[in-house]
């Protein structure tokens, strides 16, 4: 597989990652055999990112990944991210969420993923989301001092502004920007320039739109009780069928290149530019290996001018 270099730090990753976050939640059950398994078969084929959070199954995921890295660890670049603090007590509910992004609460939260993830250092660590009550550069600050304890190699951001993301460079160089980019959502798209002109790789969660753009998903009904999507604002009520018009433009261009609507859309995010490296979720091998293929798939310029105006049609909001 390629690589590419995030960032001006010039961190080399494979030119897709692996997000691991539904093989312990969100998404219906997980089979932890088959999620390690997916894992081991990810490297094979030459994925090194590899993505989890300290808040994902609340700690959960990042035991499991560690578990499948145990005898693997020199084999990837591996990412993790603090500052989201989850009520155990209504661990689903979105209202009882909170973020933290004071510097004793970073320093304990990479010691905890640390302790389950196995390992004595994360290639890249990540503030989950932007806390309000705390400066930018504060929170920066102390995640410059763990790189500096070598106990993180390159820092990143999540879902932050523009005006953010200066503030946070001018502290410690920033290596990525992780946010939401797929067909249907192109915000971040607001702050791909300034990401650009400063050097930093965009990692790109939920490049198949949470699942919609596989083309699998007509209606929530097949989802399991606990899968997020089944309250979800583009998954809910009458949001689903409006944006089926979508992810029909997606299969047709699929079917005439005898590929996945999948491949499609992960394609799509690829053509972006040399420094957007997707993260699809899957803890399937065989889903794995699909997504994997999509790098071999060259959008024409017709296909993209096609698939370009989908995000103007959506209905719904993220979340």
């Amino acid at each position: 597989m390629r690589t590419v270099s995030l960032g001006n730090e010039s961190l080399v990753v494979s030119a897709q990652g692996l997000g691991c976050m539904g093989m312990s939640e969100f998404y219906g059950p997980g089979d932890e055999a088959e999620s390690i398994a997916t894992i081991h078969r990810a490297i094979d084929l030459g994925v090194t990112l590899l993505d989890t959070a300290d808040m994902y199954g609340m700690g959960e995921n990042e035991r499991l990944v560690g578990r499948a890295l145990a005898s693997r660890r020199d084999d990837v670049v591996l990412a993790t991210k603090f500052g989201i603090v989850r009520d155990p007590r209504a661990a689903h509910d979105r209202s009882r969420r909170s973020v933290n992004g004071r510097p004793e609460y970073v320093k304990s939260a990479i010691d905890a993923s640390l302790r389950r993830l196995g390992t004595d250092h994360v290639d890249l660590y990540y503030q989950h989301r932007p806390d309000p009550d705390t400066p930018i550069e504060e929170t920066v600050g102390a995640m410059t001092e763990l790189v500096a304890a070598g106990k993180v190699g390159h820092i990143g951001l999540s879902e932050v502004s523009a005006e953010l993301l200066e503030r946070a460079h001018r502290v410690h160089p920033v290596t990525a920007v992780q946010s939401e980019y797929s067909l249907w959502t192109r915000d971040v798209e607001d702050v791909l320039p300034v990401m650009r002109r400063l050097g930093i790789g965009l990692v790109a969660y939920s490049p198949l739109g949470r699942g919609f753009l596989t083309g699998a998903l007509s209606s929530v009904a097949a989802l399991a009780d606990d899968d997020f999507r089944r309250a979800n604002p583009r998954f809910s009520g009458d949001a689903l069928p409006a944006n089926m018009p979508i992810v029909d433009v997606v299969r047709e261009i699929a079917a005439a290149r005898q590929v996945t609507p999948a491949q499609v859309a992960l394609a799509w995010v690829t053509s972006r530019g040399g420094d957007i490296v997707p993260i699809p979720g899957t803890k399937r091998r065989s889903r794995l290996e699909e997504n994997v293929a999509a790098l071999d798939v060259t959008l024409t310029d017709d296909e993209l001018s096609r698939l370009a105006p989908l995000a103007d049609h959506v209905h719904g909001t993220r979340y």
